[in-house]
């Protein structure tokens, strides 16, 4: 388990460092997790370290929640206040995001596709 999540530290690490390196707008976190997916998808599977680890961190998901209700607790005023444009931009994204997850899977192949490939 400890090698596990010293490898998804690694991930996250590099993802910083070049966030910071060249000055990113994205996190470094984020960053890591893409990192992260490139080496197993080159690599064609995953590691029983990395899949014990994650599979801690995805039962206990509900835990890393915690601060960020906090966080909306303390912000409560300002969230009553601006009430209706979070709630439209939270609907709009929401939209959007189907939408274009509608379209890329509309594109993407099937497995049924790509198994019937003609001699």
């Amino acid at each position: 388990m400890i090698r596990g999540l010293i490898i998804l530290l690694t991930f996250q690490g590099a993802g910083e460092i070049i966030s910071k390196l060249f000055s990113l707008p994205v996190p470094g976190p984020v960053i890591g997790l893409v990192l992260l997916l490139a080496f197993l998808i080159f690599r064609g599977k995953v590691d029983a370290p990395i899949e014990i680890v994650s599979s801690a961190l995805v039962k206990n998901l509900g835990v890393l929640f915690v601060p960020a209700a906090v966080g909306v607790v303390m912000f409560l005023p300002q969230l009553k206040a601006n009430f209706w444009a979070i709630g439209i931009a939270l609907t709009v994204s929401v939209i959007a995001t189907i939408a274009v997850s509608a379209a890329i899977l509309r594109f993407w192949p099937s497995r049924d596709s790509a198994s019937k490939v003609e001699p």
